[in-house]
């Protein structure tokens, strides 16, 4: 698989991506996460602008996306529940998705993101079942409870 930076012209095979995911986050009884056509499109030009915004290409076909920032998260800020392993610096892994023709988007993602930075953190919905256990079968633990800016809890993990 090959991951490489977003592009612009990407945006409509990254939107069928995620339009696939949505669907398995539903069909696996998640209904209250990624909704009203979230990630919109406005966000994604925004993560491609800041080179945050990565596609993973099989036989050259978009079948995964996911943003990763390394650096404070605002929404890391504050845990409840738990606490963090670490305070030093950290990447993180955000809106992944693939569209169902591969399995093992978030290893590869994970496996991406570690070369660039060992200290990473992923939250995830109390519904998405399958992100959890994909999480921890990529060695994250669970820390406790975050809200994003929506102020929706998110269960949120942690791997140096």
């Amino acid at each position: 698989m090959d991951i490489t930076f977003a592009q612009i012209e990407d945006i409509p095979e990254i939107m069928r991506v995620y339009d696939s995911a949505r669907k398995f986050m539903r069909a696996s009884g998640n209904m209250k996460q990624w909704i009203n056509g979230y990630p919109q499109e406005a966000l994604l030009q925004d993560d491609i602008r800041k080179k945050q915004l990565y596609v993973m290409r099989y036989d050259g076909r978009i079948c995964g996306v996911f943003a990763f920032i390394i650096g404070a998260d605002i929404t890391y800020a504050h845990i409840e529940d738990g606490s963090w392993l670490c305070d030093s610096e950290y990447g993180t892994i955000h809106r992944i998705g693939g569209d169902g023709s591969h399995n093992g988007i978030l290893s590869g993602a994970v496996s991406f993101c570690e070369a660039r930075i060992r200290h990473l953190r992923i939250d995830t919905h109390e519904d998405n079942l399958p992100m959890q256990r994909a999480v921890l079968r990529n060695g994250f633990e669970r820390r406790g409870i975050i809200y994003i800016s929506d102020g929706t809890p998110r269960i949120a993990y942690e791997k140096i």
